[in-house]
């Protein structure tokens, strides 16, 4: 089965860094889009950031300039660098990411991780 495993949440101080860890794993052909999610208690969850198999990266606005998305394809492995972070950031941290299983498999599919607790505060 695919399992994605979130890492690096932590609690850190308005204007800090938190860099988040995402790995794939089981039976994976290839991952065409790699992402991250976020959702505080109450509310829907927001799209953060993607990074496809182009290499193309897309942000949400509330933290362009901030945060950054990179992928190490060969580990199945992408990151989040959250840098000058707000309290307004404090969220459950989710990874995604579309893929396939195998080669001829019809369609790729979304898979989540369980989340990762980011909290920013003083």
């Amino acid at each position: 089965q695919v399992q994605l495993v979130e890492s690096g949440g932590d609690l850190v101080q308005p204007g800090g860094s938190l860099r988040l860890s995402c790995v794939a794993s089981g039976s994976i052909f290839g991952i065409y889009s790699m992402r991250w999610y976020r959702q505080v208690p109450g509310k829907q969850r927001d799209f953060v950031a993607v990074i496809t198999n182009l290499n193309v990266t897309d942000y949400a606005d509330s933290v362009k300039g901030r945060f950054t998305i990179s992928k190490d394809s060969a580990k199945n492995m992408w990151f989040l660098q959250m840098n000058k972070l707000k309290s307004e950031d404090t969220a459950v941290y989710y990874c995604g990411a579309d893929l396939k299983r195998w080669m001829g498999e019809p369609d790729a599919h979304s898979y989540w991780g369980q989340g990762t607790q980011v909290t920013v505060s003083s």
